[in-house]
């Protein structure tokens, strides 16, 4: 029997995507993601609340402004995926690949990976989170 309080996969990535869109990211983390969830980068292994908090401050930092554009939207079973890019005017993401394990409503485990371009195409911040030197 089904718990009718508990949201689907696709409730729950859907509302991801709608305030990460809306750059609500304390009511993202409190709503959809479970306390002990884990998130793996090429910046690293970033662990519950605490840590998505800090990947929420580096992207704000990152890209301060603009609107994501979520080109491919997949669920299937308790997985989810979603292909993204991102434009501030100063800086710009067009592959960023997100991916998601959801269960019991909540996300419990993300993989995140994106690099962050100047309008030009030069690489400021690679995928690994280190800041390119340009000279």
């Amino acid at each position: 029997m089904s718990q009718p309080d508990v949201r689907t996969t696709r409730e729950v990535f859907d509302d991801h995507l709608r305030l990460a869109q809306d750059r609500a990211f304390d009511e993202d983390i409190e709503r959809n993601f479970a306390a002990d969830c884990v998130v793996l980068t090429g910046r690293g292994t970033f662990r519950g609340h605490g840590g998505l908090r800090t990947l929420a401050r580096m992207l704000a930092d990152e890209l301060p402004a603009g609107r994501w554009e979520y080109r491919v939207r997949l669920v299937e079973g308790n997985a989810a995926f979603v292909e993204w890019s991102a434009d501030s005017g100063d800086a710009m993401v067009d592959d960023g690949a997100d991916s998601f394990f959801i269960l019991g409503g909540r996300i419990v485990a993300q993989t995140i990976h994106y690099t962050v371009r100047a309008p030009d195409g030069r690489i400021l911040i690679g995928s690994d989170g280190k800041r390119q030197r340009h000279e």
